[in-house]
């Protein structure tokens, strides 16, 4: 039997204009990952990583192609459909807004799991912990250093125990010893099943995934 893929990109384009010029971010990208595989995307700043990831999470529409999640449509649903989706089965970690200014930590977790349905009073402990941001439950966003904001919006990402991690960097801005953390922490999510495509430079994040794209200029480097 054919493993389905839990998550399909077919064919995506996304072009940006901005007066007269055209910035081609996407340019007939396709990809699929499978539940319990790990994906690192590699690419220089600019290569369409971030847009890449907007577009699988149905947070930012194509301009040509499609996404699947689980075997049906995201792409060119209504927005209540996508949202309802991504808080069921995706955790999603950009290179920005992951974290409500106004929320302490361990709440905006808790909110996470509660738009997923689940409920647990120990997990947000327990997440805060893995990432190594133990005793900071109470702890805002202004109050956290750029590698702790990622590290904390890595923790929410993870809440609710996605099918799915899409993420930016969640390595970024951390130490060696720190990043072994944060590996094992996707070590034992990914015995669980967790299926995640990182976009990321960490060399060591690289070696560890299942499997290695490479985009630049909006393709992959073998398309």
């Amino acid at each position: 039997m054919v493993e389905t893929p839990l998550l399909e990109a077919v064919d995506l384009y996304r072009f940006f204009h901005v007066g007269d010029s055209e910035t081609r971010a996407l340019r007939g990208v396709s990809l699929r990952v499978f539940p319990g595989e790990t994906v690192a995307l590699l690419g220089p700043s600019g290569s369409g990583k971030s847009t890449l990831l907007a577009c699988l999470a149905g947070l930012d529409e194509p301009d040509g192609g499609h996404v699947l999640l689980a075997g049906e449509r995201l792409t060119r649903r209504p927005e209540a459909e996508r949202a309802r989706r991504r808080a069921a089965a995706i955790g999603i970690l950009l290179q920005s807004g992951n974290l409500f200014e106004s929320l302490p930590l361990a709440a905006a977790i808790r909110l996470q799991m509660h738009l997923a349905g689940q409920r647990d009073a120990a997990r947000p402990e327990r997440l805060l912990a893995a990432v190594g941001l133990a005793g900071r439950e109470n702890a805002k966003p202004a109050h956290l250093s750029g590698g702790e904001r990622a590290r904390a919006g890595l923790a929410v990402a993870l809440a609710a125990e996605p099918a799915l991690l899409l993420a930016d960097e969640p390595t970024g801005e951390v130490d060696a010893e720190t990043e072994r953390a944060l590996l094992a922490l996707l070590a034992e999510r990914k015995r669980a099943g967790l299926a995640a495509l990182i976009a990321t430079h960490s060399a060591a994040l690289a070696q560890w995934a299942d499997r290695v794209l490479t985009i630049a200029d909006g393709r992959f480097a073998d398309a």
